[in-house]
């Protein structure tokens, strides 16, 4: 398969709705929502532990510190959660079953152990597909990604913000819509 597609907002609606009635809910849909609304690699959410994302006092932190081996390419980064994200993550916090600090955020059923990338990846797969999409879990990211560069944000903003290393790689998550031609052309 080649680059991933970006979601459309109706893409976002069927992926969550097959989340909802399926398996495991409360967890595939925020390891779905913290690569659409977060933009994050799914190594790093298969990594994330519940330390990461709740500050001492048990609330949910505005932004998560992904330590150099949490990320690709062994460089530490910063993940910003909007309101809404962060909301969504305490709801899902509330339904673990444990909630050490060390405890993985995805966890496997059977062995309350992190996901692997790979099941992971494997999981995303399975979710589009059952909401008629043909897609990889690296879509989530490139929707992240095009969703601000539509907003206007730059590039260099974004890059930043997906932890990319050169920003022609930024360049090529940033799908550009018709919409967004019409708007910098005055159009819209």
């Amino acid at each position: 398969m080649g680059q991933a597609i970006v979601l459309t907002d109706g893409d976002v609606k069927k992926v969550l709705s097959i989340i909802a009635v399926g398996k495991h809910a409360a967890r595939n849909r925020i390891a779905f929502l913290l690569s659409v609304q977060a933009g994050m690699r799914v190594g790093e959410i298969s990594k994330l532990t519940v330390g990461d994302v709740l500050n001492g006092d048990g609330g949910v932190v505005r932004e998560i510190k992904l330590s150099a081996e949490q990320t690709k390419g062994n460089k530490s980064r910063i993940v910003y959660l909007s309101d809404k994200l962060q909301r969504e993550l305490a709801a899902y916090v509330k339904t673990l079953p444990r909630t050490h600090s060390s405890f993985p955020l995805i966890y496997s059923q059977r062995r309350y152990a992190h996901f692997s990338n790979v099941t992971l990846c494997m999981l995303f797969k399975k979710l589009y597909e059952q909401a008629g999409l043909r897609n990889s879990s690296h879509a989530g990211r490139r929707t992240f990604a095009t969703k601000l560069n539509a907003k206007g944000v730059g590039m260099r903003t974004i890059q930043k913000l997906m932890g990319h290393s050169n920003i022609q790689t930024t360049s090529l998550y940033c799908d550009v819509s018709e919409e967004t031609l019409r708007n910098a052309a005055g159009l819209a």
